[in-house]
């Protein structure tokens, strides 16, 4: 206990009389960078932050607008990469690319659409840096895919997955689709050349069924009857070279999925929903705050 009275606590003082307590500053994290880590990580909203601080909502205020990003720096190496878009809302989104190895993201930007040009700028900024991309995971955009098409690309069995779904239902009625949709399960599991032979045989069996035709009496014309169920064997068959990459270079040790940065982007939304309404100003400080931890 200190002359006046007060417990000298790990983080400050504490009143023994009026229970109060007390930041002191030239211990420990400085105050702003305490208030902006609570604010970020810790879920606290400014009401709770002014309570447990014993500050003014504007100097709150003022204290998060001074709170300088962390960023760490990343040793120069090389990198296996998953790269992926997140969305927010129509027309605003965040593209992130991940070191698998290391578990940390080295690039990110604001985007208004998941288009070839941004995946582009952003591969020439990593390299611009230094770092060597041996390999990537995608999910599967066919011009995406062109701006890393001099090295090992992996389409995210995941994703492959959902575009099944889409196509498919996750109960498909049809024989057909649920022995399309039971191939697709077994992705993770299944070596390439069984997965080639399965697909082929699968076809065989079913290709007169695929040509079904039936005629529209509105638009007068006629149009395949299964016409998702085709869209669905034509997605696997042209990603096949793509979904196997991981399988032909074992030593980069390829993910099959882009997982881990989806963990990431659940992670950040999480966080960021304790701020509804916050400006886009300050979103993107603590966008920047979380994807550099």
């Amino acid at each position: 206990m200190s002359k006046n009275g007060k417990f000298r606590g790990k983080q400050g003082y504490k009143c023994k009389k009026c229970r109060k307590q007390f930041v002191n500053n030239k211990r420990g994290k400085p105050l702003i960078q305490k208030i902006w880590n609570d604010y970020v990580f810790g879920k606290q909203t400014l009401r709770q932050l002014s309570k447990k601080y014993h500050k003014s909502l504007p100097t709150v205020e003022n204290i998060l607008e001074k709170a300088v990003v962390n960023q760490k720096k990343i040793p120069l190496q090389k990198v296996i990469v998953t790269a992926d878009v997140t969305f927010f809302g129509r027309g605003y989104g965040m593209l992130v690319l991940r070191s698998e190895k290391i578990k940390k993201n080295l690039y990110w930007k604001e985007v208004l659409n998941e288009s070839p040009k941004e995946y582009m700028k952003a591969r020439k900024e990593i390299e611009s840096l230094g770092f060597t991309i041996e390999a990537i995971v995608l999910d599967g955009r066919k011009g995406v895919r062109e701006s890393f098409c001099d090295m090992p690309i992996q389409m995210c069995h995941f994703h492959q997955k959902m575009i099944l779904r889409r196509y498919l239902t996750q109960s498909p009625k049809l024989e057909a689709g649920k022995e399309l949709r039971a191939l697709g399960e077994a992705l993770i599991c299944i070596q390439e050349k069984d997965f080639k032979n399965l697909l082929s045989q699968w076809h065989e069996k079913w290709k007169e069924f695929l040509k079904e035709k039936t005629y529209d009496e509105d638009l007068k014309h006629w149009h395949y009857t299964h016409k998702r169920l085709r869209s669905a064997h034509r997605s696997l068959k042209e990603n096949i070279p793509y979904l196997f990459t991981y399988q032909r270079y074992q030593k980069l040790a390829i993910p099959k999925t882009t997982n881990s940065l989806d963990g990431s982007f659940g992670h950040m939304k999480t966080l960021l929903k304790n701020h509804r309404g916050v400006s886009k100003k300050r979103r993107f400080k603590m966008i920047q705050e979380i994807l550099g931890k």
